[in-house]
């Protein structure tokens, strides 16, 4: 099945007015968009790109109807908002525990599993930067999300059609990927920054970023960055270990084989931020070295490898 939920998702990258741009961790201005730039910037353009509002939704019942499980999955970042040093689901979990309540299935004697897994979001949040808003109480917006994900998606069920048989399939594929390399300019900067850090629990943004760039440069010329692909019935399901900006998750979906078709982010490893090609030369944070790992061309050697095994499964 399948819910609507825009009005939770918003693109947090976004193009300035000439002259607003700020100095990245590089010490320049290069930068064409900006992620997170504040609520009601008088700066603001425009979105760097789309949203996904789509709450896809895989549901498993017994044969005589009883809910086994849910697993959905919405392109949207954690919400946040918790206590100081707190450790929580968000809105994953919030939206897990609205589900069984809806269902009401707490009593039963074969427990309900509900999930809500995290899609191409690594370029989406829940903040409209559009306008001010007041502030929310700990867990409260995150709750506010949960609730109505759940809520949409309990509607949506209403409508499903379940099946007895499913085709089961997967597939694993190693892809091989080039990490990014600092310039020497980049490098001699890097050195300097490091050598000059006096307390490693107080670093700037720039200090960071320079520890980032010397992890990325111990990385081997080329390495395997790891693919899932599965089919479950007439849907497919895709892996990427990185956090996958929207327009990839979009451009999968309208390609796939299946019929419907979605994708979960951060899964089987982590390997920084994913762009497409377009996003990565528009820089930002997502696209900084140190924050994506690999070349402009990695999401085009995804995007072709996921649909080439979905295209395999569906033979």
């Amino acid at each position: 099945g399948s819910a609507q939920e825009p009005e939770h998702v918003f693109n947090r990258r976004w193009h300035l007015k000439p002259g607003a741009m700020p100095t990245n961790p590089f010490g320049n201005k290069n930068d064409t968009v900006k992620m997170n730039p504040g609520r009601a910037n008088p700066n603001l353009v425009k979105p760097a790109g789309p949203i996904d509002p789509e709450v896809a939704i895989l549901s498993v019942q017994s044969t005589n109807g009883r809910p086994i499980g849910v697993l959905a999955n919405y392109s949207l970042h954690y919400i946040g908002g918790t206590k100081r040093g707190a450790i929580s689901a968000d809105y994953f979990g919030y939206f897990a525990r609205r589900l069984r309540d809806l269902l009401k299935v707490d009593r039963q004697n074969t427990a309900f599993v509900a999930m809500l897994s995290n899609g191409t979001s690594g370029d989406i949040n829940n903040i409209d930067f559009t306008k001010r808003v007041p502030r929310l109480s700990a867990y409260e917006k995150m709750k506010i999300v949960g609730h109505d994900v759940a809520e949409g998606v309990f509607a949506a069920m209403n409508g499903i059609r379940y099946l007895d048989h499913a085709k089961l399939d997967a597939r694993f594929r190693d892809i091989t990927v080039k990490p990014r390399r600092p310039d020497a300019e980049l490098t001699a900067r890097t050195k300097k920054l490091l050598a000059g850090i006096k307390d490693p629990n107080k670093r700037s943004i720039q200090e960071i970023y320079a520890a980032r760039i010397q992890a990325l440069t111990r990385l081997p010329d080329e390495m395997p960055l790891p693919l899932q692909a599965f089919r479950i019935g007439d849907i497919g399901v895709a892996a990427i270990p990185n956090e996958v900006l929207v327009e990839i998750g979009l451009e999968l979906k309208s390609k796939s084989a299946f019929k419907r078709a979605f994708i979960h982010s951060n899964a089987g490893g982590y390997f920084g931020y994913l762009p497409t090609a377009r996003q990565f030369h528009l820089g930002g944070y997502e696209t900084w070295i140190g924050t994506c790992w690999f070349e402009a061309e990695t999401a085009g050697d995804v995007v072709d490898s996921i649909l080439s095994m979905w295209q395999e499964m569906a033979l």
